[in-house]
């Protein structure tokens, strides 16, 4: 095996791998050796098959499997022999034309990580913006609360139902003429005004009074749950069994007992512990954003291109997916596209930053236990089909790469926690408003910093990043998602296969919306879907 350099620019590598035909026969050789013994071929005893005879029939296959293993071999002893960091997945080719018997040259490209001393972390010094709860938040929130809890007493059977008011009806779906499965229902609750049932139900029963019998008439949606319902128009058969009106819930004791709860004192306490819970994940973006920056002052390194482009990518995505939800989707997209050179420089920014967080943690000890890595996979795997979760796990489990990525934002956290815990913090107490201004504050300094940054050479072409709009702020918000970079790559060629997909990609739309024909509890046969 012969290697030899091609490209020494910058963090780009590019390398040569030559594997002689002789290297290569003597592998496949010392394969057929290896598997002879188990091969079976009538004639002969079990284990007494011809060498020539197992080359000429399996030899086809053995050579490519061989030849594989050989590479990820030379590039295996290509990185460790070159004390190699690739910042990505090595990018490997076999050269056109190669046929068996022929010598093998075979391609390698990769960026490296750039050479990043571990900055001080003596010195830091934060402040942390705390959103103090008042008493008035903790009443508007249990409010809430009681106001999802209502309670309907009978009103006069004179009463015309209304918007708002509750009716207990007994009901029958018809489809020309005939009962279907699942349209029936009695002593079925339904507060008018509440959408709970599909479009046309509810506002034809509006000024029913109690005993009244009605035929209502209605079309279930085009992408109605049910296929046989779906789009087709219906006849209800109703009675009505009383009307009913809310009554004024009382915040008291008793009511936190109906929550199941011991006091009105202990809801207020767990309500207060959630307002809290709240207002902190804004004090971390916050604190964590103003660490960063500390962090980013004065290093402007280069940083591997890949890296950028993957992360930029997960970027697009997201703001892909986020246009096409818009009112007017081609709008939006092309608000995104003339401002994508400001998403590239969030990318970059994040890269960077990634990467001095992850020698941060490195320079003090900071890791990611097998115990909370385990629990990492076993969570993302619920994100799959229980027929998947296991071969995700696998995948995981023999993907290097994938496991970095996954344990990435872990460690990112640990060592923001790791610098929190160092840093000389200072409390402030605000309002709400206050402390969304003040993230929103540093949303645009951070925006003008990179729009004024100076360009690296490597980056010239690159157009300076224009000062991101307020609100796109969900996708610029760096502190929430930039992420260390993942440990050295694995140094052998990506195995060809791939997770498994998730529920929502293995799931045709069309699926989720119109499951099998699983009989549904009667009274939710005209349920909205």
């Amino acid at each position: 095996m012969a290697t030899k350099q091609t490209t020494n620019e910058g963090l780009k590598r590019a390398y040569t791998i030559t594997l002689t035909a002789k290297e290569i026969a003597d592998k496949v050789d010392a394969e057929i050796k290896k598997i002879a013994p188990q091969v079976k071929m009538p004639g002969f005893r079990p284990g007494k098959v011809p060498a020539n005879l197992v080359k000429k029939m399996h030899g086809e296959q053995l050579h490519a499997q061989t030849l594989n293993d050989a590479i990820r071999e030379s590039v295996d002893n290509l990185i460790r022999e070159e004390e190699l960091r690739p910042a990505m997945q090595p990018a490997i080719a076999l050269g056109e034309g190669y046929e068996e018997g022929k010598d093998a040259e075979i391609t390698v490209e990769l960026e490296v990580l750039p050479v990043v001393e571990a900055p001080s972390v003596d010195g830091l010094k934060l402040e942390k913006l705390v959103v103090p709860v008042e008493d008035e938040a903790i009443e508007e929130a249990i409010g809430n609360i009681a106001g999802q809890n209502k309670s309907y007493k009978d009103a006069a059977k004179t009463k015309k139902a209304a918007d708002g008011n509750q009716v207990i009806i007994d009901f029958l779906g018809k489809l020309d003429g005939e009962p279907f499965e699942g349209g029936a229902a009695e002593d079925a609750p339904l507060v008018l005004g509440s959408g709970t049932f599909i479009p046309g139900f509810e506002e034809q029963l509006v000024g029913v009074k109690t005993g009244d019998e009605k035929v209502i008439t209605v079309t279930f949606p085009e992408d109605y749950q049910a296929d046989h319902l779906a789009g087709k128009e219906a006849t209800f058969d109703i009675t009505v069994k009383a009307v009913k009106v809310e009554t004024e819930t009382k915040i008291d004791d008793e009511f936190a007992k109906n929550l199941g709860l011991d006091s009105l004192d202990k809801l207020k306490e767990i309500m207060k512990g959630q307002l809290e819970q709240q207002t902190a994940g804004l004090t971390r973006t916050q604190m964590k954003r103003s660490l960063l920056d500390q962090l980013a002052s004065g290093h402007d390194f280069e940083v591997p291109s890949t890296m950028v482009e993957a992360e930029f990518e997960q970027i697009w995505a997201q703001l892909q997916q986020e246009a096409a939800k818009e009112e007017d989707p081609a709008a939006a997209l092309k608000e995104i596209e003339d401002e994508k050179d400001d998403y590239k420089a969030i990318a970059e920014r994040r890269v960077r930053l990634g990467l001095l967080l992850s020698e941060i943690g490195q320079a003090n000890g900071v890791e990611v236990t097998s115990q909370e890595m385990s629990m990492l996979i076993q969570q993302a795997a619920q994100q799959y089909r229980a027929e998947d979760r296991e071969r995700f796990v696998q995948y995981i489990q023999s993907e290097p790469m994938a496991a970095a990525q996954l344990r990435a934002p872990l460690y990112e956290d640990k060592v923001v926690d790791f610098l929190f815990d160092k840093a000389d913090v200072t409390e402030r107490e605000v309002t709400i408003e206050e402390l969304q201004a003040a993230i929103e504050a540093d949303e645009e300094a951070e925006a003008e910093k990179a729009k004024a940054a100076p360009k690296k050479k490597a980056a010239a072409k690159k157009p300076a990043a224009k000062k991101a709009p307020a609100k796109k702020a969900a996708a610029k918000d760096d502190a929430k998602e930039e992420k260390p970079a993942a440990k050295k790559a694995p140094a052998k060629k990506p195995a060809a296969k791939k997770a498994p997909a998730k529920k929502a990609d293995a799931e045709a739309k069309p699926a989720a919306k119109k499951p099998a024909a699983k009989k549904a509890p009667a009274k939710k046969a005209p349920a909205k879907k």
